[in-house]
Order: structure tokens, then sequence, then C-alpha cells
């Protein structure tokens, strides 16, 4: 007993110490270490567009005009970076006129960097065409059509409204538009269809609508075999209606190039559906029409002073043309002949005084008159002005 009461309290204590210090650093050690360390990196997560909520069809011709507005945000609020690209997907509908969710199989895809070329105004319309198969076997069958976005490969959007469609038949495509300029209107043509463009019979034509869209010159000759191809100053919009295959634009300017189409319309069910597209008519009206001959022309022999030498004032009646430049003068010494031009530039009103003449000979004066494109009319019927000698 005294043995064990005769260890030393103290020591055991400072041997114990070591032990419980060595245990809380380590601790220590461990807690620093888990909270410095990184660890595996996370992914970030792939934008996912917002759903299209405005989703519209309509069937345009042998096809289906899709119109919705793109998305430019995440589900999460952020600005998207990119264009996403567009999925289109169609079905059909259940017995009980609702969609058939089971149905709907991805037909067409459009990449982002392709977009802009869908672009109207503030939405995107995209046209999908109906096969002529399908239009002769399912007429008057309902189309169902959703979209979505994708802007990463591992996930899209969600799935668009769905927008519902009944096909029917539509008169064949036009495939000869003949364009004929006067200098007034552009005068188009055509033969009218005599069938759908499922190749059966055709109801009557109510009417042929006119499209009419400005195109840079120098996507005319590619616009003439794809109309995808052409570079729009202004898109296809209504012109105008015809109940007869001819129609006549008057309200054209010179030096800009139209691109026509024409549609062929049928109505049916309180609705009417048009064709497709005619073959595009590409025309570029160039004025190569000079202003009507002025007329009345008068000359009159006159003398400032009675010292000073003589001269001849013209003058006749002014051109009513909207597009009038100015006139020339010309003076000749024979009746039929145009003689010398007197006035290299345009005069801009109809009058103009010869002091140039010499006493003792007879001229013979005409004018033209000339437009802003530099056409020339012919000349007047030619006036005679006889300067006589002075009296001695």
């Amino acid at each position: 007993m005294e043995t064990r009461n005769s260890r030393n309290p103290l020591r055991i204590r400072r041997q114990r110490i070591p032990n419980l210090e060595i245990r809380v650093s380590l601790f220590v050690f461990l807690l620093v270490g888990s909270c410095g360390a990184p660890g595996e990196p996370t992914p970030p997560s792939p934008p996912i567009p917002v759903a299209i909520t405005d989703l519209s069809a309509r069937q345009a011709g042998d096809a289906i005009q899709l119109t919705f507005t793109l998305p430019a945000k995440t589900v999460t609020g952020e600005r998207l970076a990119e264009t996403p690209a567009i999925e289109i997907l169609r079905g059909s509908l259940k017995s009980d006129g609702s969609p058939d969710a089971k149905s709907f199989r991805l037909i067409e895809t459009i990449p982002g960097a392709l977009v802009g070329d869908y672009r109207a105004a503030d939405k995107v319309q995209i046209i999908t065409r109906i096969s002529p198969d399908e239009l002769r076997a399912y007429p008057g069958a309902a189309l169902a059509y959703r979209v979505r976005t994708r802007a990463s490969r591992k996930r899209a959007s969600a799935d668009s409204n769905t927008a519902i469609v009944r096909i029917r038949p539509v008169p064949e495509r036009i495939t000869s538009v003949h364009p004929a300029v006067t200098e007034s209107t552009v005068e188009l043509s055509w033969s009218p269809p005599t069938r759908t463009s499922g190749g059966d019979p055709l109801p009557a034509i109510s009417e042929y609508r006119v499209y009419r869209g400005e195109i840079d010159p120098a996507s005319a000759g590619a616009a003439a075999n794809d109309l995808s191809q052409a570079k729009w100053k202004s898109p296809l919009s209504l012109l105008g209606s015809a109940t007869s295959p001819m129609y006549r634009d008057t309200a054209f300017d010179f030096g800009k190039t139209y691109l026509y189409a024409i549609r062929a319309v049928i109505s049916g069910d309180g609705s009417a559906v048009e064709s497709s597209d005619s073959v595009p008519a590409i025309v570029t009206p160039r004025d190569i029409f000079p202003p009507a001959v002025p007329q009345g022309v008068v000359a009159a022999v006159v003398s400032p002073d009675p010292n000073a030498p003589s001269e001849v004032d013209l003058s006749w009646s002014i051109n009513t043309e909207t597009d009038l430049a100015g006139y020339h003068v010309y003076r000749s010494k024979q009746q039929d002949t145009p003689g010398q031009l007197l006035t290299p530039d345009l005069l801009l009103s109809p009058a103009y005084r010869d002091t140039s003449v010499q006493p003792g000979h007879l001229y013979w004066y005409s004018v033209t008159a000339v437009d802003r494109s530099g056409n020339e009319s012919a000349p007047s019927a030619p006036v005679a002005a006889e300067v006589a000698q002075p009296s001695s």
C-alpha cells in the first residue's frame, strides 16, 4: 500500500498530458484540413431555355406555318448566351380531340446558327411541309404540333403548348407567271390551276392573292429557283387580289427589284385556304419611257433696245410628268433637221431666249423634254423665226 501511495500523482498527470495534447492536435489538424481541402469539381448545369408558350399553326398551301416567340432566358432566369436550336415535333389527336402525347415525333431540327433566317419581326416563322400523299390520304385530318429549344446537347426545354391545325386540299402551285412592264404598271398574268396539290379535281377558285416583296438584286438569280435564297429588303406582303388570272401593280418604283408570288384561294367550311407560293416572278422595272413631246412652242423676234441686236424669245406649254427634269432647245437653219443644241444644261422652266442670232437669217427651233432617268422625248414641231436686217 505504501508503495502505491508513494507514487507521485503529479508525475502521473504529467505523463498523461502529452497524450491528450496529441489527440487535440490531431483533431484540429483533421478539422482544418477537411475545411481547406478542395473537393471534386461540380460540373456546371446545362442551360435549359424556358418553354415556348405562344405557338400557333396555320395551313399555308401544302405546308404548315408555325409562329412563336423564341426564348431569351433559361429556367433559372439567366439570359441565353447563344441562340438555341429549334426542334419541331408532330403528333395526332385522340378520339376525344385531345393531343396524344405518345404520338409526338421529332420531324425537323433547325440549328441555332440558322434560326436568324426564320425571324419575322419579333417572332420566328417556320414552314414545315406536308407531303402530297398525306394531303391526299388525310383530307380534313388534324395535326398537332409542339416545339422545344435546345441550348446544350444534354437538356432541351420543356415542350411548348400544342397547336392544332386541320389540313385541307389546296390548289396546286401556279407554275408560270408572266410580268410585263409599262410606263405606269407592272402587269402580271398566269395560268389558272386545275387540280389540287394532291392531284384531285379542284373546286372553284374564289380569288387570287398577289404578294410582293423587294429583294437585293444580287440574289435575284438564286431566288428565281429557290425562294428561300432571296435576300429581302422588304418581305412578301399582300399587295392585292383579283378574281381573274391577271393583276396590275401601279404602286411600284423604277429601279427596285420586286419579287411577286401568286396564291390561288378556295373557300369552304367558313374559311379560305391558299395554295403555296407560285413560281416567283422577279422584275426590275427600268424607266425607258420618255416624257411627252412639248406642245405649243412659240417663237417671237424681239429687240430689248432700239439700237440693240434682235433676239428670239421661245415659250411652250409645261409638261406634267412627275419625273420631269427639264428641257433642251435645238436650233437649225433647215426645217427638217434638229440642228444645234443650244442648252447643254437643262432648262427648268418652259422658256428660252436666244441671244446669238444673226440678222438676215431664218432659224427653225424645236424643244424636247427630259426626265430624271435621262430619257428624252422626240422634238416638238419646229417653229420658225426670221431675223430681219436692220433698217438703214
